[in-house]
């Protein structure tokens, strides 16, 4: 079974971040990934770098995964 650590945990793994977290309840799931990689990138190139830190398990085990995701400055600014 799919979890929020074991998400966090993979994209953790695969990209550097300034803050992560991850919440569900084993169907759906909801991160918040705030990140350098994300400069200069727009909404659509961000998501594709988070679900390459997750590879396939993207397409089989995890079904639904909405995120938000800031820069450092951006994530500063909005809380």
């Amino acid at each position: 079974m799919v979890t929020p650590e074991s998400i966090r945990l993979g994209i953790a793994e695969g990209m550097e971040t300034e803050h992560l977290s991850v919440i569900g309840d084993g169907q759906h799931f909801e991160a918040v990934v705030v990140s350098n990689a994300f400069a200069g990138k727009n909404r659509i190139q961000r998501h594709q770098i988070v679900y390459q830190t997750l590879g396939e398990r993207m397409r089989g085990e995890i079904h639904a995964l909405s995120m938000k995701t800031y820069t450092p400055e951006e994530w500063k600014s909005s809380h």
